[in-house]
């Protein structure tokens, strides 16, 4: 048995009151989680390819004298992903909470494929003119309006198929999957520009790895087509307490859960846009370390932290997920410093190792997350409220990352600067998780309602 097996879900029920049909199988709930969990995969995987592929895109679809303006504009519609994911939030958290999570999720999945899938059928500059930027920016425009819908979506969905102890360790495949996407559109990428030559590549090679994100998208769709609807949802129906006007009754009855989780966003945003995004630019401006160097650190850090991930879901559900996540926040309040001291130091074994501990940090409130910020809204509004308050805060925050981290460091002139910026937000953080109760069973508690 592989050592990736011990901790995937195998033969245990999803909830107390929710049990499989002997005809389901073994891997029912094996089946579940990866069809809750594969649109963050293809979510992922479009975003690492597309900032992978940005100086081939920039060249191909804005030409310009000056390739920083081509590359500027890239990231620009790049951007614009993230501009409509709140959108994408409210349209997706309305359907998930008056129509049912299987059912949004099922188009969303549909929905972020198309863009991918059309970038990659896209003619360039040289062939349709100023039309093919405009496309472009429509279809990052049509793809971040259904991410705001597909990660939250699928964290809810997981969260509510769990046993009320596993839900750290169901819902933390979430941010695994979302981790495994990332990794396989870096791969993708480096394969495709180590086996193809420059021309080649530029002529039709970066189109074949936009096109191969269609196949997620179909399985998913065929995954999630196939799977019963979450156990809570299907309670609300039965009852029939399912919400009519869920953003209305979301902002006049749960403003704190709001608050809440916009504040518990801040440093998962910028943490991880700041550690592995920002970072190995970072590292070849301050510490002159090669940038293949700084990227395969990052690559092997974020592989390290999708096998922790899941590790520190199940921590969680032992000890309690405020304590893991609290234990997360205050190393990276305490430590993201003396961590940004090793970075600029040029000696590449403090790197390595400060980037490791930080991993592990990132990990620990990465694992637990989902299970307590979903928890804080009620089952009738929790699609809507986790799917708003999560894409503001990681479009205001999360986005806006390593621009506020360079900004920081240019104006101060410290290249600690980016270090101190992550500490507060985890201070930040870590004030409103000691806001935040748990009832006798560690569940967090935002509100008066059942979970």
């Amino acid at each position: 048995m592989s050592p990736f097996m011990i901790w995937w879900p195998v033969n245990r029920p999803l909830m107390s009151n929710h049990t499989f049909r002997d005809s389901d199988g073994p891997g029912a709930l094996r089946k579940t989680v990866l069809a809750g969990a594969i649109g963050n995969v293809l979510e992922w995987y479009d975003f690492a390819l597309f900032g992978y592929f940005a100086p081939v895109l920039s060249v191909l679809f804005f030409p310009a004298s000056d390739p920083s303006l081509s590359l500027i504009a890239t990231f620009s519609v790049f951007a614009v992903g993230f501009l409509a994911r709140p959108l994408g939030a409210l349209f997706f958290g309305y359907w998930g909470d008056t129509k049912g999570r299987r059912a949004a999720l099922s188009w969303s999945v549909i929905l972020m494929a198309i863009p991918t899938c059309f970038v990659g059928l896209l003619p360039t500059y040289a062939e349709i003119g100023l039309l093919a930027p405009m496309v472009l920016t429509m279809l990052r425009f049509v793809q971040g309006f259904s991410v705001g819908g597909e990660f939250t979506g699928s964290v809810t969905f997981l969260i509510e198929h769990a046993a009320p102890t596993e839900r750290g360790y169901i819902g933390s495949w979430a941010g695994f999957s979302a981790q495994i996407g990332a990794l396989l559109g870096s791969g993708v990428g480096a394969l495709a520009s180590a086996h193809l030559t420059q021309d080649t590549l530029h002529a039709w090679g970066w189109r074949i790895p936009f096109l191969a994100g269609s196949v997620i998208a179909v399985i998913g769709w065929y995954l999630r087509r196939r799977i019963p609807e979450s156990p809570a949802f299907e309670r609300l129906q039965q009852a029939g307490t399912v919400s009519s006007s869920p953003v209305r009754e979301l902002f006049t009855q749960h403003p704190l859960p709001l608050v809440q989780v916009i504040g518990l966003v801040l440093l998962h945003g910028v943490g991880f846009y700041v550690f592995f995004v920002f970072l190995p630019t970072y590292l070849t401006k301050v510490s002159a370390l090669p940038m293949q160097t700084a990227l395969t650190i990052n690559t092997v850090c974020m592989a390290v932290m999708a096998v922790l991930i899941p590790i520190m879901g199940k921590l969680a559900d032992r000890v309690g997920p405020r304590w893991v996540l609290g234990a997360g926040a205050a190393g990276l309040a305490l430590g993201t410093v003396p961590f940004f001291t090793c970075f600029a130091s040029g000696q590449l074994a403090l790197i390595v190792m400060a980037q490791l501990t930080v991993t592990i940090f990132a990990a620990a409130y990465m694992g637990p997350f989902f299970a307590i910020v979903a928890m804080l809204f009620p089952v009738a509004r929790r699609y809507t409220g986790l799917s708003i308050s999560y894409n503001m805060a990681s479009a205001v925050f999360g986005g806006s990352a390593p621009l506020m981290a360079t900004m920081i460091m240019e104006r101060s002139g410290s290249p600690l600067a980016p270090g101190w910026y992550v500490s507060l937000c985890a201070l930040l953080s870590l004030i409103v998780l000691s806001t935040i109760r748990e009832d006798k069973k560690g569940v967090a508690v935002g509100h008066t309602s059942t979970h």
